[in-house]
């Protein structure tokens, strides 16, 4: 008989057991594999916002997480567009662009998206990430507020830095993930908030929760909302990075009512739920070794004992304990191999689906992972499969034979 025939055959011996073993390595890759693809990518979204957000300094309400700013989730918490004017006429010190922004969710294709109302000129020299696209040029130096235009050289050249300087009040600017949901290109038209808006660009990917929103004109996107003269946050880009803590303390004072954070306050809150993750990740590991690897070594060690007389027989009839040794062997890797595979495919199909819902980015499938999720899983069932199957190997045919 051949040596495949053998281990299909002791792979379906004890069923019930065997079905048991492999859920819990399935569940365990599973969840490893879909926490470290959403982790991963939270930690890359984590470091394209600090690059591209501009700002060093944020203006919040008070009741505003740092959580809920990084995933725009505060439709509901409003602060005065007033408080624009108090930092404008006000005499603190290194404060060089001022950008305000008005968050309304809207659903596009089932979907659900930011309608985000900004002040075109100050967002536009907030936006590293759009400079490299050449939307608009990126002031240099401190201080420096004024965006360069470019000389037009065509009509579109002309339009776009129209847009910049004006945005009309039916006039968006959309996200890449929003016009690929909704096949929206510049010139084409939408229906937001029941009015028709017309698209004058399509923002570059940049990778960033930019990629999910659209933008249109702060004051558009008030009176649509018929939340009047107020926006969600405030974003500061202080005159140089050193000054940006100095800062805080001067906006506290002038705006005591309001919440007063810097950048690198919402990036650590993002980074620690990031480890948090890691080690929730660390622990389920542990679990798959510990739980996963016993039960498949006590699995092993009945199956061993059940069929002893049939090793028994088969040795008897000229195998040798190598073949034996390797029938066992290759049942524990074909279980670790199904169950790496199952929970990578699993795990992955988790981490796209839910991870953008979760987390507030887009997860996309981590190839790495299968050989990582098939290594774990082979190895721990092979680990724990290798005694038994030596003492399946060593059993002697005619004590197997002697007992009762």
């Amino acid at each position: 008989m051949k040596l495949r025939t053998l281990v299909w055959r002791e792979l379906f011996e004890r069923k019930s057991q065997m079905l048991t073993c492999f859920l819990a390595i399935l569940l365990g890759i599973t969840t490893v594999v879909a926490i470290k693809n959403v982790t991963h990518y939270s930690e890359m979204a984590v470091a394209r916002e600090m690059d591209s957000l501009g700002a060093n300094v944020l203006v919040l309400p008070k009741s505003v997480t740092l959580q809920d700013y990084y995933s725009a989730d505060m439709h509901d918490e409003v602060i005065p567009e007033e408080y624009v004017m108090r930092l404008t006429m006000s005499d603190i010190q290194g404060v060089d662009n001022l950008s305000p922004k008005l968050h309304v969710p809207v659903e596009i294709g089932g979907r659900n998206f930011a309608f985000t109302g900004i002040l075109p000129k100050s967002e536009f020299q907030a936006k590293a990430a759009w400079a490299g696209a050449g939307i608009f040029s990126r002031p240099i130096g401190c201080g420096a507020v004024d965006v360069g235009e470019p000389e037009p050289e065509d009509k579109r050249t002309l339009v776009r830095n129209r847009v910049i300087k004006d945005l009309g009040s039916h006039e968006i600017l959309v996200g890449s993930d929003v016009a690929a949901v909704e096949g929206a290109s510049e010139g084409d038209s939408m229906t937001l908030m029941g009015e028709p808006f017309s698209v004058v660009a399509v923002l570059p990917e940049t990778g960033t929760v930019d990629d999910s929103r659209i933008f249109g004109h702060l004051h558009t996107v008030q009176e649509l909302s018929g939340k009047g003269e107020v926006v969600n946050c405030i974003e500061i880009v202080g005159c140089c990075k050193e000054i940006a803590a100095g800062l805080v303390d001067g906006v506290n004072k002038l705006l005591p009512e309001a919440k007063v954070v810097t950048v690198k306050q919402v990036v650590a809150t993002q980074q620690n739920v990031n480890n948090m993750m890691g080690r929730l990740s660390v622990i389920f590991l542990v679990i798959i070794v510990v739980v996963g690897g016993a039960g498949i070594a006590n699995y092993m060690y009945a199956n061993v004992f059940e069929r002893r007389r049939e090793i028994g027989t088969l040795m008897a009839l000229g195998a040798e304990s190598g073949l034996v040794l390797r029938i066992f062997l290759l049942k524990a890797l074909l279980l670790g191999l199904l169950g790496g595979i199952g929970g990578f495919a699993i795990g992955t199909t988790l981490a796209v689906t839910l991870g953008p819902r979760l987390a507030g980015v887009p997860v996309l499938p981590m190839p790495v992972l299968a050989l990582w999720a098939v290594g774990i899983s082979a190895g721990i069932t092979l680990a724990a499969s290798f005694f038994p199957a030596r003492r399946a190997a060593r059993l002697d045919p005619v004590a197997t034979f002697q007992e009762v």
